[in-house]
């Protein structure tokens, strides 16, 4: 019996995510992992559709539920809820960029059954040597196992308590946003839940490899904020 939902939201980018289903279906815990593929090109879907078998991931295509256009993290936060809620389980997001280790699922399970009051809880993001990199470099040197923080949590890869599965409707989140790790961070607070970021249960991320254009914040900044303001890209 699959002990967590594992959701992973898809935007082209097939290598990454392809490394991101092989991690996740070689966790040392049983998972039912479904990957959303949102409004992809035909060669992604086809790459998608090919190695679900081989790789043991349900497959989602947005396309055939929504003509909303990309992104549909709402939707699909939507449908996870529901779903994590019909069998029991907790839901567990990891992007495409990420890659986790063969206990990662294992230690954010371990650590949330020990935590009753806990909402959400994240694995710290780090880079292929191993440092500390975006979005969590606001804990770069700290060496706790574990951080209690009201600060936001990315959802690179988070687990959702059922607690506050049961507590929270995500039928609530605002169509104005693109993004939600910002408000749910807080909403889990607000609903007296304890959010906390697992030093020890670190993972791989390759920033906004699910999002390639992003990418611009770094290398173009102008072009960056110019996409995400006039034309109203990432709104969180």
């Amino acid at each position: 019996m699959s002990e967590v939902l594992v959701i992973t939201p898809v935007k082209n980018s097939i290598e990454t995510t392809l490394d991101t289903a092989k991690a996740i279906a070689a966790s040392d815990v049983k998972v039912h992992h479904i990957i959303f593929n949102d409004f992809s090109t035909e060669e992604t879907k086809a790459e998608l559709e090919k190695n679900k078998g081989e790789i043991g991931y349900e497959l989602v295509h947005l396309e055939d539920i929504t003509d909303h256009p990309s992104p549909n993290y709402k939707l699909v936060l939507q449908v996870s809820q529901k779903k994590a809620l019909d069998m029991s389980l907790p839901l567990l997001v990891i992007e495409s960029d990420v890659v986790v280790k063969k206990d990662t699922i294992s230690k954010l399970l371990a650590h949330q059954d020990s935590h009753q009051s806990s909402g959400l809880t994240g694995s710290v993001t780090v880079d292929e040597a191993g440092v500390v990199n975006f979005p969590y470099l606001k804990f770069k040197g700290r060496k706790e196992a574990e951080i209690n923080t009201k600060r936001s949590l990315s959802f690179c890869c988070t687990l959702f308590s059922q607690s506050f599965l049961n507590a929270y409707d995500f039928t609530g989140l605002d169509d104005a946003k693109d993004w939600y790790d910002t408000f749910i961070s807080s909403q889990a607070l607000e609903s007296g839940f304890e959010n906390y970021v697992l030093m020890d249960a670190p993972v791989w991320h390759r920033p906004h490899g699910s999002r390639p254009w992003k990418q611009l914040k770094y290398k173009n900044p102008l072009k960056y904020y110019f996409l995400k303001y006039w034309k109203g890209l990432d709104k969180i």
